[in-house]
């Protein structure tokens, strides 16, 4: 039996006043903006504190995301982040946004992201500090 994947990186997120639509619910564009807070924590805090003054940055690729249920004005989101995959060329981020008052996973979410090089303007290798670092943060968690 399989293992479900462990989230490691959590974050609390701040709900914003203006995220809530017509419906008295989130929007779903705006989940868009909180996993890319759950990505920055993960680039910041697990990976390199700077990584975007260095030439190799992460450049999305392709982003899916399943909304499961609905977020409301003053329920407490956690994003939970991991990278699930690492590529020749490219990461994927697994993300959740979770309702921590029931516990309810409320939207899902995959990110492809291409390392890129500034200088070159094109697609690079997955730098080695990169995928060392990930695979020594995530062990056993990858390709699950």
């Amino acid at each position: 039996m399989d293992q479900a994947p462990v989230f490691k990186r959590r974050i609390p997120i701040q709900l914003r006043f203006n995220d809530a639509d017509g419906f008295g619910h989130i929007n779903n564009n705006s989940y868009l903006a909180y996993y890319d807070l759950g990505k920055e924590d993960y680039l910041m805090n697990i990976i390199d504190y700077e990584f975007y003054r260095r030439d190799v940055v992460p450049v999305v690729a392709n982003i899916n995301a399943d909304f499961y249920h609905p977020i409301f004005h003053g329920d407490n989101i956690e994003m939970q982040t991991r990278i699930s995959r690492i590529g020749s060329k490219s990461l994927t981020f697994h993300q959740q946004a979770v309702n921590i008052k029931t516990g309810v996973v409320v939207c899902e979410c995959k990110t492809v992201v291409v390392c890129f090089s500034l200088k070159a303007q094109s697609p690079v290798e997955v730098p080695d500090y990169i995928r060392k670092t990930v695979e020594e943060f995530e062990g056993d968690n990858l390709n699950k």
